[in-house]
């Protein structure tokens, strides 16, 4: 460190998904906040596809709405197209997905961070933290300015020794041919932090200009209005659509001759890619029986003509990328505009990390994002809001914020990092989250509201708005339980329309309800209010009635997890004092120190009798202790 540039509460490194999450929730918190970065033309940039949500990570989108984040708002706001998917499958599973103007994406989400009152936005390389006592104070950049902070939060994205492979060439690089970070890599290293090497990698993208879309299927947005944000209220219309192609025969084939120049499978990429976005060698190998897969061609903003080639990740040479291209229905002639490519990274091993992300070899310190071994635009943001948050506690004085596997998938998605690490880049999935019906797209604000007005990110206005759509479900509820339908001509008609068999005796209107024929528009109108209700609430009356016992059933679990959940661990017990622990249990225990006895029931080798061996040691009060060094 050369001078002393700065004081500040919390200091977020990196200006990616998850950076900007962390810096402006922290920033509206009332923590004096800098967020540093390597190029400010590259706050919230997308070097992957331009999209966000899809199953699980849109819900993700909702919760971190929910709990005053902005990743919502800003895709409200700069989408070219916008869908709910699974709209056919129960309410568990629907997810929005939005295609974004990428650099529309960027630009408002920069110009959001500019207008922080408690942010301090700077391009710089952040090449060492300061420590002191264990503890992080602050980071050193590349031209010797020291910046102080009572927190720093890591969000270095892919940036971390990033290497870019295309065919035999590979050079040093971040994602889009920007700068990589080394020096910060190699000292987290020297800092004693278990690092891995991971890969990612994007298709090609071509000119939308040379596409004969003729030869492709229309994929068009939602005609109804659809926002991730509950503040939103002016909606896009305009909207563009993608379009649909596939894969074939031939393309196939020129995939399996040029495999000997597949950096993947020539031993070039050292790094372990994600398993549910395999690039299309993987895909070719792997599913050799496939005739076909599917290509999105999705457009990357209204003022480009670059289309994103959705489902052709790739790091073959540049000249198979365009060979390949040209067997494929509509892209014969298309121009390649980038080529696709891989890029390799570090990441921490994230079970050195706590719950909240703080690190649990240096105080204070925070990592959210890729660095932590996922992958995902949604995966990262939803980890900068929780570890920014968690900073700006720690450096206020307040209590931090961890939430359960049954508040939200954000929960589940760090309580997985941080329980059972990962040997692959993570990725959400509904099928991770055992209380699903629970965690739904419609309801995050009803689960994380509270949470988020708690800590300060929800402003007074929209809380009374929550209040008041709360309420009214409640009244809708109890009215439906309450009104008796009887099997006259009218409602025997409403019946026999929607495919149902007829009544003999009258019914409640929640009853009825509760048939799977059955939707609230059926009953509104046997039923009509004399002041009608939102979509939304609506939508929310109907899902509750009809899956109340099942959702009822999903408590239930939910409250014996609890019970385990508010056992917890002291701090510094002593595993190696307990008799009859498997050495496995042992060590793992040792490695991730749980919190409580739910999260030792969760670790990967910690097996039901080691649970209960653990339990009996802390109910009878043995609590062997680590003597302190």
């Amino acid at each position: 460190m050369q001078y002393e540039a700065g004081q500040f509460d919390v200091i977020v490194i990196g200006a990616g998904h998850a950076g900007v999450e962390a810096g402006l929730a922290a920033a509206r918190m009332g923590a004096k906040t800098m967020m540093i970065t390597i190029n400010l033309d590259m706050v919230a940039f997308m070097p992957c596809n331009p999209s966000v949500g899809g199953p699980a990570k849109g819900i993700v989108v909702r919760e971190i709405d929910a709990l005053g984040g902005e990743m919502g708002k800003n895709i409200d706001k700069t989408h070219i197209q916008m869908r709910m998917l699974n709209t056919g499958k129960g309410p568990a599973v629907r997810a929005l997905r939005a295609q974004a103007d990428k650099f529309s994406y960027q630009h408002e989400m920069k110009k959001t961070i500019e207008n922080e009152p408690n942010m301090t936005l700077l391009q710089g390389m952040v090449e060492s933290l300061i420590i002191e006592d264990g503890e992080c104070k602050g980071v050193v950049t590349q031209t010797g300015a020291g910046y102080r902070a009572k927190t720093v939060v890591i969000t270095t994205g892919t940036f971390l020794r990033g290497e870019i492979i295309l065919g035999d060439l590979k050079y040093s690089s971040g994602p889009n041919n920007q700068q990589p970070s080394i020096k910060l890599s190699e000292h987290l290293q020297e800092l004693g932090f278990d690092m891995v090497r991971f890969k990612t990698g994007t298709p090609p993208r071509v000119n939308s200009k040379t596409i004969d879309y003729s030869k492709t299927e229309i994929q068009p947005g939602d005609e109804v209005p659809r926002a991730f944000s509950y503040e939103t209220t002016q909606y896009i219309t305009d909207q563009l659509p993608c379009w649909l192609t596939y894969t074939n025969a031939e393309t196939h084939q020129l995939i399996d001759d040029n495999l000997s120049r597949s950096p993947m499978y020539s031993g070039m990429i050292k790094g372990t890619g994600p398993r549910y976005c395999p690039s299309i060698e993987d895909k070719v190998v792997r599913f050799h029986d496939k005739p076909r897969h599917q290509i999105f061609l999705e457009p990357e903003g209204k003022n480009t003509q670059e289309v994103y080639v959705q489902g052709l990740s790739t790091s073959l040479p540049e000249d198979v990328q365009m060979k390949i291209l040209a067997t494929i229905p509509g892209l014969e002639k298309a121009q390649l505009m980038r080529a696709g490519y891989a890029i390799e990274y570090d990441s921490i091993v994230p079970t050195q990390l706590w719950p909240t992300l703080e690190t649990k070899k240096i105080k204070n310190l925070y990592t959210a994002g890729q660095i932590n071994g996922t992958s995902g635009y949604e995966e990262a943001a939803g980890q900068g809001l929780m570890a920014g948050i968690n900073a700006a506690c720690r450096s206020l004085d307040k209590e931090e914020v961890i939430l359960d596997r049954s508040d939200a998938y954000i929960g589940v998605l760090i309580d997985d990092l941080v329980t059972k690490g990962t040997n692959e880049p993570y990725r959400l999935l509904t099928s991770r989250a055992e209380y699903r019906l629970l965690l739904r797209h419609d309801n995050a604000d009803l689960r994380l509201t509270e949470i988020g007005r708690k800590i300060g990110l929800i402003h007074e206005e929209r809380y009374e708005r929550f209040l008041t759509k709360k309420a009214s479900i409640e009244e809708e509820k109890e009215r439906l339980s309450t009104i008796r339908l009887k099997p006259n001509e009218e409602t025997q008609n409403v019946i026999k329309a929607a495919g149902g068999s007829e009544l003999k005796d009258g019914i409640l209107a929640s009853d009825l309800l509760r048939r799977p024929e059955m939707n609230y528009s059926h009953i509104k109108s046997l039923i009509p209010r004399e002041v009608s209700l939102t979509e939304d609430i609506e939508e929310q009356v109907e899902i509750q009635i009809k899956y109340e016992g099942y959702i009822e059933k999903s408590l239930q679990q939910v409250d014996k997890m609890k019970k385990m959940e508010n056992k917890k661990i002291p701090d510094f017990i002593d595993y190696d004092a307990i008799n009859g622990l498997a050495s496995e249990a042992r060590q793992k225990l040792k490695e991730v120190r749980p919190l409580s006895l739910a999260q030792a029931s969760r670790i990967s080798g910690v097996n039901p009798a080691d649970v209960s061996i653990l339990l009996v040691y802390i109910e009878q009060g043995k609590i062997a202790k680590v003597s302190a060094e």
